[in-house]
């Protein structure tokens, strides 16, 4: 059973890391459209991103959740684990606080006045993504943690004969 947690929460963090991931590959790119451009890539691109990616925030940090109380007296898996834990919340906490508020204005922007829409999003383009490569690297600090807290039960032995 705690491999198969270890599994799923493994799994699901790296799926989620996918979403932030992708965001910090096409920042570069990104920054340099025009508004116009930038509109109408974000305003139809990444409908699933918050379907899909939130599922996968949400249900890694649940099962980082399990997986910590399973290993609990394990000290220094449960470290690892917990810190990751956080990780996953923090991360979700920082998108909750840097990009969502954006994406609720340009939101309302799009059903009150759409005309609005493009100097809306060059006005909060910095907020969003680099809300979302705050993420990308919290998230990934808390992957790489789960790891960690797996690597950290390997015997001695074994490791050494690899």
């Amino acid at each position: 059973m705690l491999n198969g947690w270890r599994f799923v929460a493994l799994v699901l963090t790296a799926l989620a890391l996918t979403m932030t991931s992708a965001h910090l590959l096409e920042l570069p790119q990104k920054m340099q459209y025009g508004a116009t451009l930038y509109t109408a890539v974000n305003t139809t691109m990444y409908r699933y991103f918050a379907i899909v990616g939130g599922t996968y925030q949400v249900t890694s940090i649940l099962a980082a959740v399990v997986l910590a109380v399973l290993i609990r007296g394990r000290v220094p898996a449960f470290r690892w684990t917990l810190f990751a834990t956080v990780c996953l919340a923090l991360a979700f906490i920082s998108w909750i606080l840097l990009v969502a508020p954006v994406n609720s204005q340009i939101g309302a922007a799009l059903r009150t006045s759409p005309q609005s829409v493009p100097a809306l999003w060059m006005q909060l383009r910095d907020r969003w993504e680099y809300g979302h490569a705050t993420g990308f690297v919290i998230e990934l600090v808390g992957f790489c943690a789960l790891v960690k807290s797996l690597l950290v039960e390997i015997p001695a032995v074994q490791a050494r004969s690899a």
